[in-house]
């Protein structure tokens, strides 16, 4: 089965009380892939 997915893909930053996270890869098509790994 083919899957054909158009988004966003970006490296974030995340900062919280406990702690910061540079260049995380995220964006919608990231997330959008990886939930479809368990699919296809």
């Amino acid at each position: 089965m083919s899957l054909v997915i158009v988004g966003s893909v970006a490296f974030d930053t995340i900062r919280t009380p406990w702690g910061d996270r540079e260049r995380i890869v995220g964006g919608s098509g990231t997330y959008c892939s990886l939930a479809a790994s368990y699919f296809t």
